[in-house]
């Protein structure tokens, strides 16, 4: 059942999660420590090397060649409540509430080179953080059947290059080279599948369970006291992109920005493992209930995409001090609907998971202000939607939902060759309502589930913080 949610790990509309990154779904929205300052506007200011992310026609813009190496640490806040979680029996799950499951802080990496060829050409090389995710409830809170914890890695290699047609027309291209890895676990309903055997139409299986256990030496009583079971995922994989990039530059104060990215497609493949051990203290238990429940050990396979990305953005320069900008950035989303997880080489039945992500808009608004020769001042507010259509397409796995993005940050030039970077952000989520059923249950032989429904309400904000340097040859 753990694989049922890789790819929600690693899904489609793949944004940073609201507990762990930025940006909406799993996508780790803060790729650059200058842009961060600004909530992500400077799509079109192309004023140092990160422009290979947001923009590859942007390199045309830099002289000689550009160093920026950053880091942004992403210190998360969240609560839930929860509201009725049951088993697919309809009883209550139990367990206790989930508290410390979001990490103290979480640091993302960057690093941006780009080299000037000659007039027309530049090059470039972007490694960033695309995707991520960590969140650890531990085995016993109330929504373990759906998600014990998770912890998603992913890290992007960008090579890029740039040309510029004249004075008015830059074009860039880049390669995407994707790396993901994906740990996760949940537990098993072990105690609400002896109970629905225990009686109505589930009572013949119940008795043979019973039959099999003491024929074998073990004790049947032992059922009545019986815990959870836990499994346990990973998958790696690597995938390829490309990303676009126009730049139109009016005159020497306003330009204005294109950029396309695309989706990548995975394969992702790991292995499962499931551990009956520790259901009741007789290891002949625990041995037929393993049996009885058609989990064995096995590889697991994942077939998706990422979400694509088309950003259209603009910068002014008003005078010799202030500079405003702006982008607006559509993904999409849609691509994925309900997920079909494959365990092959196994009898188990497909996990199916609900998600049908909507499209999504973001909106970022952005200023600069020379304080003097050495400081800049920037500023930036932006409104970010999510893909979570409903409450009951929510999942413990993304607890997200809209928010509001409030940054501010500084360059600082330490030499005419080098600077600092420095940025902080505050991001407030709306509340998310969160109502999801698993529609398989433990008793059913066509597909992988626990058939639990959990219930309840996140509450979350975070901060981000970052530092960067940046050095010109």
């Amino acid at each position: 059942m753990q694989h049922k949610y890789l790819p929600l790990i690693i899904a489609a509309a793949l944004g940073a999660m609201s507990v762990s990154a930025q940006a909406s779904g799993y996508r780790f929205g803060s790729q650059s420590v200058a842009g961060q300052g600004t909530a992500d506007a400077n799509g079109a200011e192309a004023n140092d090397a990160s422009t290979i992310f947001y923009n590859p026609a942007g390199m045309s813009r830099l002289e000689g060649t550009q160093i920026s190496a950053g880091t942004t640490v992403v210190v998360p806040h969240s609560t839930f409540n929860d509201t009725g979680s049951t088993r697919f029996t309809g009883k209550p799950t139990g367990g206790t509430g989930a508290d410390g499951y979001a990490p103290d802080a979480v640091a993302a990496p960057s690093l941006y080179i780009s080299k000037k060829i000659d007039d027309s050409w530049a090059v470039g090389l972007g490694l960033f953080v695309p995707y991520g995710a960590k969140l650890d409830y531990g085995n016993t809170w109330t929504g373990r059947y759906a998600l014990s914890n998770i912890k998603l890695e992913a890290i992007t290699l960008n090579p890029s290059v740039s040309w510029k047609l004249n004075q008015h027309h830059a074009f860039g291209f880049g390669i995407n080279a994707e790396f993901m890895k994906a740990e996760l676990g949940q537990a098993v309903d072990v105690p609400g599948t002896i109970a629905a055997l225990s009686s109505g139409a589930g009572a013949a299986q119940g008795a043979a369970l019973i039959k099999q256990i003491a024929a074998l030496g073990g004790n049947p009583a032992l059922l009545a006291t019986a815990r959870d079971a836990h499994g346990a995922n990973d998958g790696k994989d690597w995938g390829w992109g490309f990303n676009l990039g126009y730049l139109f530059t009016l005159d020497e104060a306003t330009r204005f920005g294109l950029a396309y990215r695309s989706s990548v497609s995975h394969q992702l493949k790991g292995s499962t493992v499931w551990d009956f051990s520790q259901v009741t203290t007789d290891p002949i238990v625990n041995k037929v209930l393993s049996a009885a429940s058609n989990k064995v050990n096995s590889a697991a396979l994942v077939k998706l995409r990422t979400p694509e990305t088309l950003s259209a953005n603009v910068f002014h320069q008003f005078d010799s001090k202030w500079a405003g900008m702006a982008d607006v950035t559509f993904t999409r989303n849609n691509r994925m609907g309900d997920l079909h997880i494959e365990f092959p080489g196994t009898g188990e039945g497909d996990e199916v998971i609900r998600q049908q992500w909507n499209n999504t808009v973001r909106v970022s608004l952005g200023g600069n202000y020379a304080y003097n020769e050495q400081l800049t001042l920037r500023a930036g507010v932006a409104y970010d939607e999510s893909p979570v259509k409903s409450a009951e397409l929510t999942h413990p796995a993304l607890p997200d939902s809209d928010r509001m993005q409030y940054s501010v940050g500084a360059n600082w030039k330490l030499s005419p060759r080098s600077s600092i970077d420095l940025a902080y952000s505050f991001l407030d989520f709306k509340d998310a309502k969160i109502n999801y059923t698993n529609q398989c249950t433990p008793l059913t032989r066509t597909c992988t589930g626990n058939g639990e429904t959990t219930r309840g309400v996140y509450q979350t904000h975070l901060s981000l913080i970052g530092v960067a340097y940046n050095y010109k040859f």
